[in-house]
């Protein structure tokens, strides 16, 4: 049966997720960076929400997938926390310098979860071989891997995708990520992957009246000051409505 999964960026999608029958979130942070470690607050409020499956991301900061020995042992200590606050299971991804798959680094972070599910991320699509990556990820344990076929959005990646299903051979689960919408998941999930996931993104204004213009917190071009990224509920329905043939 297909599974699906909401990449949930506060405790309120997680909500909004589990009353649209999403099976689980990936909760992260920062947005802008593709996902970065949430609080601890948040994990903790995230796990209280009925009826839905937690998977956290592991992700010290923004940018590559190479990380020094600090970074690795922060990721260890948040993958620890993580579990004990009941999370079903973790994210992480890890490559070398050479662009392969960090076996070493990676089984540490697998024996931090101590049983818990692991998910090997979009580290899987920068990776420089993706078969090579399969077996590696499969031999250190993971559970499943988020990938959009190595191409920047998954409708583009359909034919890698349909490879990396049968180079799995139900090994490992195959969840297909990046760029999902109701226009093509029913198209991703005709490839035979186990699972869709997508952010279904929306936007919730701020409230305020007075605004600054002048004064950019972030200083990010583009990123805007008074709106917040939130999980739109329509866009969520849509998706699993398209779903409903696959037995989601």
């Amino acid at each position: 049966m297909l599974t699906t999964e909401l990449c949930a960026y506060s405790v309120e999608a997680c909500r909004v997720a589990a009353r649209c029958g999403v099976t689980r979130v990936e909760l992260c942070a920062s947005p802008w960076e593709g996902g970065t470690t949430p609080s601890a607050a948040t994990i903790r409020r995230a796990r209280l929400v009925p009826g839905l499956g937690l998977q956290v991301m592991i992700r010290p900061r923004g940018g590559d997938f190479c990380y020094t020995d600090d970074e690795v042992e922060q990721m260890v200590e948040e993958i620890r926390f993580a579990r004990e606050c009941g999370a079903d299971g973790v994210v992480v991804g890890v490559l070398t310098e050479e662009g392969s798959v960090d076996s070493e680094r990676l089984r540490r972070l697998v024996a931090a979860a101590d049983g818990r599910e692991v998910t090997f991320h979009r580290a899987f699509d920068m990776a420089r071989d993706l078969r090579e990556a399969l077996e590696a990820v499969i031999a250190c344990g993971c559970r499943r891997i988020l990938t959009s076929g190595g191409c920047n959005k998954a409708p583009d990646g359909i034919g890698t995708l349909c490879e990396l299903v049968a180079a799995a051979d139900g090994r490992i689960e195959i969840m297909a990520g990046s760029g999902v919408d109701a226009s093509n998941a029913r198209l991703l999930a005709s490839t035979g992957v186990d699972a869709l996931h997508f952010s279904a993104r929306g936007w919730c204004e701020s409230r305020m009246r007075f605004r600054n213009p002048r004064v950019s917190m972030g200083g990010v071009e583009g990123v805007p000051e008074y709106a917040v990224a939130c999980a739109d509920e329509n866009k969520i329905r849509q998706i699993l409505k398209e779903l409903e043939p696959f037995g989601r």
